[in-house]
């Protein structure tokens, strides 16, 4: 099978990596800027139209897989009518924007997110047209089958740069919680363990991730046990995934699949987590993963954790917790669609 991938550019070179798997990688500038608000369309799929993508398209006949909801304004489009047309899905975008817009703390931001999601939701009904819908986790599946039982709606769990797990045996001596921290829904999950897990113990803590807002850095300052890590190399992060002895993980949206729980289960030792993160995923608690969704659990976790080793037994648990994330599998299930 050949690859030719169609992606929006952000003022990075061509990639190598990309042009060495694809037979073709086309790139197109997004039209960026306060013309892209004033439309019915959301800014994230008004700012990607293209002439030049409908020319490139139309040129044979290949199946589409239209990578989330912003990269779906042709998928309604009569031209493709009888294409094979796949709608991958991440998050329930209009039900993510909300999310993110209760977290925002910036005024504008939060009017822009809000906007937004009012015109995703209106915008989803799109997805009529598709042929088959690919959802992340099962209870999203659940929605799209409800909401649009004409696209055969499958389940299949995000694809992932993990090939097989990856974790250290012995323990570790400091608490990891990771991710973009640019991100509302991430600067208040790091927000929330500071003030009601991580400022109550002595253990040490390590926040890492990229563009912490300054109100975060101020926070962690006043912790002497927290440390906060800024924009860490991969190399960096794949380190401190390794060498922690715990992961704190929490959301307090539901919807979609967090890449950071997928790299914490194929690299991390203990995991601790909200129900929430878990949503549509099948993972169980297991003695490598504790649900936790009150402080007060997170805090006893810790204390029972934080000497325990991690052995071959527990890697041999994980390995079988993460069967229905196999890249392999789960790759064949979309070529046989295609």
């Amino acid at each position: 099978m050949k690859i030719h991938l169609h992606c929006f550019s952000y003022g990075r070179a061509p990639s190598q990596e990309l042009a060495a798997l694809c037979e073709k990688v086309f790139y197109y500038p997004r039209k960026t800027g306060l013309f892209s608000n004033f439309s019915s369309l959301p800014y994230t799929v008004k700012s990607r139209q293209s002439k030049e993508l409908e020319k490139n398209l139309l040129a044979n006949d290949y199946p589409i897989l239209f990578e989330v909801l912003h990269t779906c304004y042709l998928l309604n489009d009569e031209r493709f009518k009888n294409r094979i047309k796949i709608y991958r899905h991440s998050n329930i975008e209009h039900l993510y924007y909300q999310h993110l817009a209760s977290a925002e703390k910036n005024f504008i931001k939060r009017i822009y997110l809000k906007l937004e999601a009012k015109k995703l939701e209106k915008f989803e009904h799109v997805l009529f047209n598709a042929n088959y819908i690919l959802a992340v986790n099962e209870e999203d599946a659940q929605y799209f089958r409800k909401r649009y039982p004409q696209p055969k709606t499958i389940y299949l769990p995000s694809f992932h740069a993990n090939s097989s797990i990856d974790i250290k045996t012995g323990k570790g001596d400091f608490i990891l919680y990771h991710g973009n921290l640019s991100v509302s829904e991430n600067y208040k999950a790091a927000e929330w363990l500071i003030d009601k897990v991580l400022s109550k113990i002595d253990n040490p803590a390590v926040i890492a991730g990229l563009n912490p807002p300054g109100f975060l850095k101020l926070k962690v300052s006043k912790h002497k046990n927290i440390r906060l890590i800024e924009n860490p190399s991969n190399d960096a992060m794949d380190n401190l995934l390794e060498k922690a002895q715990l992961h704190c993980l929490h959301t307090s949206q539901g919807t979609g699949l967090k890449l950071k729980l997928l790299n914490v289960l194929y690299k991390g030792r203990f995991i601790l987590c909200n129900q929430k993160m878990l949503e549509g995923t099948g993972i169980k608690e297991n003695e490598t993963l504790t649900i936790c969704n009150s402080p007060e659990e997170y805090l006893s976790s810790i204390k029972r954790l934080m000497t325990a080793e991690f052995t071959e037994k527990l890697i041999t648990q994980r390995k079988d917790s993460v069967q229905a994330f196999d890249n392999e599998k789960n790759i064949q299930t979309l070529v046989s669609l295609l």
